[in-house]
């Protein structure tokens, strides 16, 4: 997987798209874990302000680096 396109040069649509490509559900908390990573967030809801281009991907992330 390539790196998070840049906001200035994608879509929402395209963004909404590489998140759920970077982390996909697969419907088993147990064996996953994204959930407790994004503080019982899905992915979407978690970077809700990179996929509407208000924050980078970067920016989001290290929101939940700090845990």
């Amino acid at each position: 997987m390539g790196n998070a396109p840049e906001i200035a040069d994608s879509t929402i649509e395209e963004r909404r798209a590489y998140i759920k490509e970077r982390f996909p559900c697969i419907a088993d908390c147990d064996m996953c874990g994204l959930c407790k990573v994004f503080h019982g967030k899905d992915a979407e809801t978690a970077y809700a302000d990179y996929i509407q281009g208000n924050r980078t991907f970067l920016e989001v992330s290290e929101d939940y680096k700090r845990g």
